[in-house]
């Protein structure tokens, strides 16, 4: 199947199973022609058909998240929050990285970070897992994260991966004990903050990884 043969006026929005998930562009299909979806519709492909036919055996009419991923990725590298930020064995819809909290008393460490996109995103939200040991009252001793933002009952399609990792950080910067996967840490930040400081400080000295040099 060549390109040139499916243009017309029609213009149907699919994926194309055998697109390399790595790889954003290009298919293994055969098929030519395709281009991501745009803003109005994210993670989706565009191919034309001729006078409004249906698409060709093997094609679906379904989200395709790797080729929406794939741009935001570079769009978080240059954030200057992250470091290092890079799929995880290949795996495009796994990111892992290094997040540089700015303010006391995480800000004399890296911590570094996995974030996980659903088969359906951006309909699904990803989850942000923090792989480094943190005390913090909203990470559990596990690494999950009391994120609303990517609860399913907040989160917005539009929403971009930049954006979960700049509301993760902002979580870091700013403790709030209402939002609590961990109750003791949480009542410690409220009752005896200088306590709560002194032990964060602690943790981050004995597990944070260094930070990274300034970007240039």
């Amino acid at each position: 199947m060549r390109g040139s043969r499916y243009r017309g006026e029609a213009v149907r929005r699919v994926s194309v199973p055998g697109v390399p998930v790595a790889g954003c562009e290009g298919s293994s299909t055969g098929v030519r022609g395709l281009r991501c979806g745009g803003d109005k519709y994210p993670g989706t492909f565009q191919f034309r058909f001729p006078g409004g036919a249906a698409p060709p055996r093997g094609v679906s009419r379904i989200p395709a998240p790797s080729i929406k991923v794939c741009p935001e990725l570079e769009e978080a590298r240059r954030w200057e929050g992250v470091r290092d930020v890079r799929p995880l064995d290949g795996n495009v819809r796994r990111w892992g990285g290094l997040l540089l909290p700015n303010n006391p008393p995480y800000n004399t460490g890296a911590f570094r970070f996995e974030l996980t996109f659903s088969p359906n995103h951006p309909l699904e939200p990803p989850c942000a897992t923090l792989r480094t040991p943190i005390y913090h009252p909203s990470v559990d001793l596990e690494g999950r994260v009391c994120q609303p933002l990517t609860t399913h009952g907040h989160w917005e399609p539009a929403t971009r991966a930049i954006q979960v990792l700049q509301d993760l950080l902002l979580q870091l910067d700013s403790p709030d004990p209402r939002r609590l996967l961990r109750p003791d840490v949480a009542r410690e930040l409220q009752e005896r903050p200088e306590e709560f400081r002194r032990r964060a400080e602690e943790h981050t000295r004995l597990h944070a990884e260094p930070r990274p040099e300034p970007r240039t």
